[in-house]
C-alpha cells in the first residue's frame, strides 16, 4: 500500500514538472512587448466647462395699456423694427356705467353753476356800467364766473375722456393711441384686432399689447451645476455657440452667476449669464438654445504630452513619465503639470521638447479571428 502512495506522489511530482517546463518553453515563444514611445509637442491648451441655455435680449419691454377697452387696429407685426413713439396700436374705449354716468352728473352740476354765475355776471356788469357798484365788487363776480366756465370746460372734457378714452387738446398723450417706447424691434404681439385688454396700474399688471426689446444687446442665459460652479467667476471669457447657426462662435462675456443654486432633477443648478460681443453682424433670433463654452484658463504654445502617458505615484499621487534612455530602456521622470484639456496637459518642469515619453499603457492590436 505504501508502494502504491509513494507511486502516485512520484507521479504527481512529475507531471508538474513537466507542466511547468511546458508553460515557460511557451512563455518563451511570445513576442516580448514593444513599448512605442511620443515626443512632447508644442500645444495650446484651453480648459473649459460649457454650460447650456439660450440666446435672449438683455432687456425686454412690455407694451401695456393706460386705459381698458378694445384692440380696435394694430399697427406693427413681430419682426418690425420700430423707433420711440411709433403708434403700435389704437384702442376703442367701452367705458364703465356708473364712471361714465358719475361724469355725466358733473357736466349738468357744472352747468347749472355755471348758467347762475353767468346771471350774476349780467346783472353786476349792467351796474357797474351805471356806476353803482365798484370796480372792485365787479372784479369779484367776473373771477366766479370764469371759475365756473372753466369748471364747466373740465367736466365736459372729463367725460369725453371716461366715454371715449381721449379728448381735444390731449394730441399724443391720448390714452387710446398706444405707442413705442423704445428703439428696437417688435419680438411678440400676443393680442388681435377685437382683443379686451386691461389697464396696468397698481393692482393689475394689464395686458401686454407688445412685446419689444433692441436686438442689438443680446446675453447668454444659462445653468451650471454645481460641481463647476466653484470654477467660475465673473468676467471669464465665453465662446456661444448656437445650434440653428453652424460653423458660427460668439465671443461674451461672463457678467452675472447666481448667488442661490436652484434644485432640477435632484441636482442644484446656478443661473449664469454672459454678454454678447455683437460687433459681428450675424442676426440671433431671441430663445435660440445654444451652449456657453467657459474658459477657465489659456495658454498659448506650451510643452505638453498627452495625458494618458502621465503616471502617478501610488504613494504619493506625484506624476511621472518614464523616458527613453536606449532601445527598450525607460527611466522614471518625475514632472510638474500645469493646464490640462483633458487630452493634453501642459508640462513645466521634467521635460525637454526631445525626449521620448514611453507610452506604457498601449492597447494591442486585436487578434485576427480564425478562418477569415
Amino acid at each position: 500500500m505504501k508502494k502504491v502512495v509513494t507511486i502516485i506522489i512520484l507521479a504527481v511530482i512529475a507531471i508538474t514538472f513537466v507542466g511547468a517546463l511546458y508553460y515557460l518553453y511557451q512563455k518563451n515563444l511570445e513576442d516580448p512587448i514593444v513599448y512605442e514611445s511620443e515626443s512632447p509637442t508644442n500645444q495650446t491648451i484651453i480648459k473649459r466647462t460649457v454650460a447650456t441655455g439660450s440666446i435672449v435680449p438683455r432687456e425686454e419691454v412690455l407694451i401695456k395699456p393706460n386705459i381698458s377697452g378694445i384692440i380696435d387696429e394694430i399697427y406693427i407685426e413681430a419682426g418690425e423694427r420700430v423707433e420711440a413713439g411709433d403708434l403700435i396700436a389704437r384702442i376703442r374705449v367701452i367705458p364703465n356705467v356708473s364712471t361714465l354716468q358719475s361724469a355725466k352728473d358733473a357736466v349738468t352740476s357744472s352747468k347749472i353753476n355755471l348758467d347762475n354765475e353767468q346771471k350774476l355776471y349780467d346783472r353786476q356788469k349792467a351796474l357797474f356800467d351805471k356806476g353803482v357798484i365798484s370796480a372792485n365788487d365787479f372784479d369779484n363776480v367776473e373771477v366766479s364766473y370764469k371759475r365756473a366756465q372753466q369748471s364747466h370746460r373740465s367736466a365736459q372734457q372729463n367725460y369725453e375722456i371716461v366715454r371715449t378714452g381721449t379728448t381735444s387738446g390731449l394730441g399724443s398723450a391720448a390714452n387710446t393711441m398706444i405707442r413705442s417706447t423704445i428703439n428696437g424691434m417688435v419680438l411678440d404681439v400676443p393680442v388681435k384686432a377685437g382683443n379686451q385688454v386691461i389697464e396696468s396700474n397698481n393692482f393689475n399688471d394689464g395686458t401686454t399689447i407688445a412685446v419689444l426689446a433692441d436686438v442689438n444687446k443680446m446675453i447668454f442665459e444659462g445653468k451650471v451645476d454645481e460641481s463647476e460652479v466653484g470654477k467660475i467667476r465673473e468676467n471669464l471669457p465665453l465662446e456661444i455657440t448656437v445650434g440653428a447657426i453652424e460653423n458660427k462662435t460668439f465671443d461674451a462675456v461672463l457678467d452675472y452667476i447666481a448667488p442661490k443654486g436652484v434644485s432640477e432633477n435632484g441636482a442644484i443648478q446656478f443661473d449664469i449669464k454672459g454678454t454678447l460681443n455683437k460687433a459681428d453682424t450675424t442676426f440671433i433670433r431671441a430663445g435660440l438654445s445654444a451652449n456657453a463654452s467657459i474658459i477657465l484658463a489659456k495658454v498659448d504654445d506650451v510643452l505638453a504630452v498627452k495625458e494618458a502617458l502621465v503616471q502617478y505615484d501610488p504613494k504619493s499621487q506625484q506624476p511621472f513619465v518614464e523616458v527613453v534612455t536606449g532601445p527598450q530602456q525607460f527611466k522614471r521622470q518625475e514632472i510638474e503639470l500645469g493646464v490640462s484639456d483633458g487630452i493634453y496637459v501642459q508640462v513645466l518642469k521634467g521635460l525637454e521638447s526631445g525626449d521620448k515619453v514611453k507610452i506604457w499603457n498601449q492597447v494591442k492590436p486585436a487578434q485576427a479571428m480564425s478562418g477569415n
